[in-house]
């Protein structure tokens, strides 16, 4: 897949060693986390409701991610409907002078109220 990196990501972070696994490669649940983070930061340019994260589409992790590596996180939002938004998340990670894709994601989050329960999105106004 070529770089899209041309867009402004998201979040764009420096793991550190503390994300690390013993083979000095990030744990693939730190990637994970920052991919909801990224989800999320998305949906909130479509509502400020209260959102959870209902589904995170499959996840191949194409390259490893080494200690000191700035890794970015590039959304897209791809459906709006009654009660969730779908937003597709893409995640970079820059190695020397060319970018190269870590992984990407489908997710799916739900607009839900006081109770957990689904409510409809509320659009914000352009």
């Amino acid at each position: 897949m070529a770089s899209i990196s041309h867009r402004d990501p998201a979040i764009r972070i420096v793991l550190l060693p503390r994300d690390t696994n013993k083979h000095g490669t990030i744990f693939g649940g730190i990637i994970l986390s920052y991919l909801d983070l990224a989800g999320a930061a998305e949906v909130s340019k479509n509502t400020r409701q209260r959102i959870v994260t209902v589904a995170l589409k499959e996840v191949i992790f194409k390259a490893p991610v080494m200690v000191g590596e700035v890794v970015s996180f590039y959304t897209t939002t791809t459906k709006i409907g009654n009660t969730s938004i779908s937003v597709h998340v893409d995640v970079e990670v820059a190695r020397g002078n060319e970018n190269i894709q870590v992984t990407a994601a489908d997710m799916t989050f739900v607009c839900v109220d006081e109770h957990g329960h689904p409510t409809q999105v509320i659009r914000i106004s352009p």
